[in-house]
């Protein structure tokens, strides 16, 4: 377990929606200890993840859309760090970054398109690793998912790839602005990948976090990872929470790479999540290792995980909720095809009943209004 106790998200929570509704709700006690089942519905707030900032409302990753995650009243926002070719940490989901930019239209990069493996697939396009930062600053961003989110893409070739000290400067300014502390929480993407190629990102991190003044257990910040062994090394440099990934099938690739057995399925056993807190504070599972899945699609009893994770002593924020009906279980789809907003209150009440403390949500306004 570890050995320092954080307090939870800041004091009270006071943010205009784009509606102009104001959300106002206590900040939540400090974090229970191992054995103490917690639930955040005695005297707690859901915490809300704006994930990969405001993303169903503009193209991810971007200092639009994490701004635009802020002012829906968001309590965090989410970067995914990759870094450059001379060591600047980026906010991209990915490091090949075909889908999520320009880079098709400048035809002065047409020979950095490659194959690389990462973290065991084969992988063709272009890499934030084989760009400057000045060559990425010439790029724009464009929205990931064109067919489902056709209104993001008026926003295409309009904001730049920012970097962690970009994001770390808005988070600053709109948390001033705001009158309440906006939490950062980056995710360290392919670590083992990028250890072997020269361009660790947990130095870079740190040094970041150390220089603002945000290596410290009030700062609002949150480290994620979906390796263990990255998380584990940060355990002992930063005072900032961790927070486990978890997915629904195979293995953090670090466990891969080293012969070790266990897969994501064993570490969200009693005995995995107790092994988890040892390092970590919060476990973030995909949604369906809450409320599983049918064959049909529709939702079946929820699982034990968020209880056994309490017990542990961790926090639990699952990923992702979407308004879209592609995303949504059978039980809350709509009318009016994949890109059509389904029940998406409905899921969440769902989610919400299960004890969860937080949600990562691309649509941070339903979520904040749905905790209400």
């Amino acid at each position: 377990m570890r050995s320092r106790t954080r307090p939870r998200a800041g004091a009270l929570l006071c943010a205009l929606t784009l509606s102009a509704l104001s959300v106002c709700a206590l900040a939540p006690s400090a974090g229970a200890t191992q054995g103490a089942p917690r639930h955040p519905d005695e005297g707690e707030s859901i915490e809300v993840f704006g994930h990969r900032g405001a993303s169903g409302y503009r193209p991810e990753h971007t200092l639009a859309s994490y701004e635009l995650a802020a002012r829906m009243g968001a309590d965090h926002i989410e970067p995914d760090l990759v870094p450059t070719k001379d060591g600047a940490l980026v906010a991209r989901h990915e490091n090949e970054i075909s889908g999520t930019t320009d880079v098709e239209r400048h035809p002065e990069f047409a020979d950095r398109r490659t194959t690389k493996v990462v973290d065991g697939e084969s992988v063709t396009g272009w890499f934030t690793e084989d760009f400057t930062l000045d060559e990425l600053k010439t790029l724009r961003a464009t929205e990931r998912l064109p067919e489902i989110r056709q209104r993001n893409t008026v926003y295409d070739g309009r904001f730049e790839i920012p970097t962690l000290q970009e994001v770390i400067e808005l988070k600053r300014e709109l948390s001033h602005e705001l009158g309440r502390r906006i939490g950062i929480t980056p995710e360290i993407k392919h670590p083992s990948y990028f250890r072997s190629v020269g361009l660790p990102v947990e130095p870079r991190l740190v040094r970041a976090l150390d220089r603002n003044g945000l290596n410290d257990p009030h700062a609002e910040v949150a480290v994620q990872s979906f390796e263990v062994g990255n998380l584990r090394r940060l355990d002992r440099r930063l005072r900032v929470d961790l927070v486990q990934l978890v997915w629904s099938s195979g293995a953090p690739y670090d466990f891969v790479e080293s012969g070790d057995p266990r897969t994501y399925a064993d570490m969200v056993t009693p005995a995995g999540l107790r092994d988890v807190a040892e390092y970590a504070d919060w476990v973030a599972p995909v949604s369906t290792m809450i409320l599983p899945r049918d064959e049909q699609g529709y939702l079946e009893e929820p699982t034990r995980l968020v209880e056994h994770a309490h017990r542990a002593g961790l926090k639990v924020l699952p990923y992702t909720v979407r308004a879209e009906n592609t995303f949504l279980p059978a039980d809350f789809r709509g009318a009016g095809g994949e890109s059509a907003y389904g029940d998406v209150f409905g899921f969440l009440r769902a989610l919400f009943a299960t004890g969860v403390d937080a949600v990562f949500a691309d649509q941070p306004d339903i979520a904040v209004r749905a905790r209400e």
